[in-house]
């Protein structure tokens, strides 16, 4: 089965998970399970899928003539409407298949965090390709709820806070600690940091104070609601080595020698969602702060999945 965890706020951008922080999560891993199978039975069976679509097409075009009649106009067909309907072209592999779900099931959670049937927020187009949201996107399970780089409202103040992933087991706050090929960051009690690359050295603000100000934001949320929920704070790299000659204060320090066994624990993790983890969520999104536009009233119309009609999304 494909997975992939859902972008509950992505940055200041309106989501739909602020209408029903507990609808939309089941609703999406309900639409994601029906329409992998509808893909993959389509990539078993081409011809039948090809036959089907034929004949929803000569539905259409039925309706469409109903229609014309109706209004008693003579409206020639137009070119569009003459055109065969392209045979949809998938990849030839089942793995490539995943990958190209992946894809479209990314589009689709990205439409979801940045605009309601009536509201939008004008998104930076950059993101469509952010390597870093696309990897805790993509690789992690259904059961994880995400946090980009939520901005939060703190007495009317926009504050950011770091990137929170929120399991059902609790919220971990991570600061992605990551640099050029061979650098390594040497960790100290100090403000600072030191970044040593291979030619020369730069000063780091302390990641831990920024996890300290998202940390304490995201209890006093919870306190306010009466929610216990485990927070932990993790300072993550991928790629780098961290050395540090101190045990940071509740903090876990994931560099590129514990990153794979720390991956594989959240992959492995099979826990469904949690009451617990939808309250968590919803109360963080409430306090978050939100831009966003109204739609024009041609565009308020539901935004539905690629590979689905269901006009309730």
């Amino acid at each position: 089965m494909v997975t992939l965890a859902q972008l509950i706020k992505l940055h200041d951008y309106i989501t739909r998970y602020e209408w029903d922080t507990y609808r939309y999560p089941s609703q999406y891993i309900r639409l994601k399970q029906d329409n992998w199978t509808k893909l993959y039975d389509r990539w078993l069976n081409p011809e039948q899928a090809l036959e089907e679509t034929e004949m929803e097409v000569e539905t259409s075009s039925s309706r469409v003539s109903k229609l014309k009649s109706f209004w008693k106009k003579d409206v020639p067909n137009t070119d569009e409407e003459q055109k065969e309907q392209p045979k949809e072209e998938l990849p030839g592999t089942e793995e490539e298949l995943k990958h190209y779900f992946l894809d479209e099931l990314f589009d689709f959670q990205i439409k979801w965090a940045t605009s309601t049937v009536t509201e939008r927020s004008i998104m930076n187009k950059k993101l469509l390709e952010d390597p870093l949201l696309k990897f805790f996107l993509q690789r992690f399970p259904d059961s994880y709820l995400l946090m980009y780089f939520p901005i939060f409202s703190i007495k009317k103040a926009p504050v950011d806070g770091e990137i929170l992933l929120i399991s059902p087991l609790g919220i971990e706050i991570i600061y992605m600690a990551e640099a050029e090929k061979g650098a390594s960051f040497i960790a100290g009690e100090e403000r600072t940091w030191t970044v040593k690359g291979e030619k020369d050295s730069r000063k780091l603000l302390n990641p831990l104070i920024a996890l300290k100000r998202t940390e304490q934001i995201v209890r006093s949320i919870l306190r306010t609601k009466s929610i216990d929920f485990p927070i932990q704070k993790t300072v993550l790299s991928r790629t780098n080595l961290i050395i540090n000659h101190y045990k940071p204060y509740q903090t876990n320090i994931i560099d590129q020698r514990t990153f794979k066994e720390w991956f594989q624990a959240k992959r492995t993790l099979s826990a469904p969602l949690k009451s617990s983890q939808l309250k968590a969520a919803d109360a963080l999104l409430s306090h978050c702060q939100t831009t966003s536009v109204k739609r024009p009233e041609w565009e308020e119309e539901a935004i539905t999945f690629t590979f689905a009609d269901d006009d309730k999304n």
